[in-house]
């Protein structure tokens, strides 16, 4: 009886979890460039139970038990937003349809829609991603899809949380003109507004391909980030020359969330809690008459 109490209370913990996690994507709804996160629950692993002897040796076995539920992690969904037109030109949407090959075959890997590939060896491999490089305060590298740039005093371009935007060197990217006199083309080259013509003297818009975005820990404000440098340099670096890409300008990102399926979920894991709930108090209730009225007989 126990153990049925304590797998409803972990189902419990699960569903809260799971609730919490659609609301935070319902919340971000409307934040640029965010990328929709879901909960990934699976069981304890099983347990045989057997019939036990008096000599203790099992006669007998009445199957295998899975114990409760757990939300083991949180995965982002890093499909594409749709890019909607801002009007304002420092504004700048990322559009990007990255290609991978199958090291034992050289054949370009077609994902599923979670973008996600299991090989014929087995090994797992996922969709690459692009994303805009900025620098913290600290001097740290971190990734971002939230386009929402603007332009300090100094000419520094900067994102929406104030860390400066790298170039494709990793470098600071400093205006050298007004950025109403300037355009950037789809390769995030910068353009003379007037005549056309390249402008050298300002470094490209960098994108950086990360291999392997499931490595990336989301860090708030739209930036994402690896744990460790072994990370960052195994799976971090330039476009490759089959990947599609084009930056917009006067553009951003809307967040990918699937605002109907997500209040469906939401209202799933408000159903299963409550479910889990009635399940608790039944035990309760059927505990309670075990100490309090079978006791008595």
């Amino acid at each position: 009886m126990l153990r049925g109490l304590y797998t409803a209370a972990a189902g419990m913990v699960s569903q809260q979890r799971r609730h919490d996690t659609v609301t935070n994507n319902i919340a971000n709804i409307n934040t640029p460039g965010y990328k929709q996160v879901n909960a990934v629950e699976r069981s304890f692993p099983e347990m045989l139970v057997s019939l036990m002897g008096g000599d203790h040796n099992p006669r007998g076995s009445l199957g295998k038990l899975n114990t409760g539920v757990f939300a083991e992690e949180s995965l982002p969904q890093y499909t594409q937003g749709d890019v909607t037109e801002s009007g304002n030109i420092t504004d700048f949407a990322l559009v990007a349809d990255l290609t991978a090959v199958d090291p034992s075959t050289n054949e370009p890997i077609v994902f599923d829609a979670n973008g996600r590939k299991v090989l014929d060896n087995g090994e797992v491999m996922y969709k690459p991603q692009a994303f805009f490089a900025v620098q913290n305060a600290n001097g740290e590298t971190r990734y971002t899809r939230d386009g929402r740039f603007k332009v300090n005093d100094q000419g520094e371009l900067l994102s929406s949380t104030g860390a400066k935007v790298l170039d494709g060197n990793g470098q600071p990217i400093i205006l050298n003109a007004p950025i109403t006199s300037l355009r950037v083309n789809a390769k995030g080259e910068w353009l003379d507004g007037t005549s056309g013509n390249p402008v050298t003297t300002i470094n490209p818009i960098g994108v950086t391909r990360i291999d392997n975005p499931n490595l990336l820990i989301r860090e708030g404000d739209g930036n994402y980030k690896f744990t460790n440098e072994e990370d960052a340099a195994n799976n971090a670096g330039p476009l490759g020359a089959n990947d599609a890409m084009e930056i917009r300008q006067g553009s951003v990102e809307r967040s990918n969330v699937d605002s109907a399926q997500s209040m469906v979920d939401k209202m799933a894991a408000a159903r299963a809690y409550e479910a889990n709930q009635k399940i608790i108090q039944y035990y309760d209730r059927s505990l309670d008459k075990a100490v309090n009225e079978v006791g008595r007989v």
